[in-house]
């Protein structure tokens, strides 16, 4: 079974790539071992169908190189923070028993989103206890809490309490979202136009990016809240 460093969780697919492919590539391209979690398939989104986004997802995963790639099968905007959701999370977590875990936004436009934040950052606490009782292939798992849970940002601009430099990553986090062709900028669809199928949105990834590599002297960066302050050994790590 493969061990994680970094589990990335999104509510849909292409919520991991829109928001935190760059560290992802990056980690990969260092050799951390790198997963990602949908909770849902998508299936209420306007455009496209839920196979495709399968196949989406899937050519996503190979552009970032990651090590695993599942779907919870979660009802897509009808998922709850409840004892069932939360056990199937769970489970993945003692699966492959990140070091790191990234999620949804702690708030957003689309509901999923918060909802998927909160969701996620509950299930890694409880993770961490003994008594909850789970298993897998029919054997009992043992409990696990990731070290670290940090919230990547989506559609709402919000202030970042870390920024990460992605300089030299941006070309693959770009490619692994057009890997979602069916939900993003194409002129020659005839699918129905949504927020974020236009041309300013996908240009926005790139703007971001540029906007927060530039506030700490890099090309490119991705910015995420954390729960629990950040520490280092000395200012100087800071540099």
């Amino acid at each position: 079974m493969i061990k994680l460093d970094i589990l990335a969780i999104g509510a849909h697919p292409d919520d991991v790539e829109l928001s935190c492919a760059g560290v992802l590539a990056k980690e990969a391209a260092a050799g951390k071992k790198i997963g990602i979690l949908d909770l849902t398939r998508g299936e209420l989104g306007t455009r496209g169908t839920p196979e495709i986004r399968d196949r989406e997802a899937a050519n996503a995963a190979e552009v970032l190189g990651v090590c695993i790639r599942e779907n919870l099968g979660f009802a897509d905007g009808f998922f709850y923070n409840d004892k069932a959701h939360q056990l199937e999370i769970i489970k993945v977590l003692r699966k492959y028993r990140p070091e790191l875990v990234i999620c949804n936004a702690i708030k957003d436009r689309h509901p999923d989103h918060a909802k998927g934040s909160d969701l996620a950052s509950v299930s890694c606490f409880l993770s961490g206890l003994r008594k909850i009782e789970t298993t897998l292939d029919g054997q009992p798992q043992e409990s696990w809490r990731p070290a670290l849970v940090y919230h990547y940002i989506q559609w709402q601009d919000m202030d970042p309490d870390i920024v990460v430099d992605i300089s030299g990553f941006m070309d693959v986090k770009i490619d692994s979202v057009k890997a979602y062709k069916s939900q993003f900028f194409d002129p020659e669809s005839d699918e129905p136009a949504t927020p974020i199928s236009s041309n300013n949105f996908f240009e926005s990834i790139r703007y971001r990016a540029a906007n927060l590599g530039r506030l700490i002297n890099t090309d490119h960066a991705e910015g995420f809240m954390v729960e629990r302050y950040p520490a280092v050994n000395s200012l100087f790590d800071l540099i």
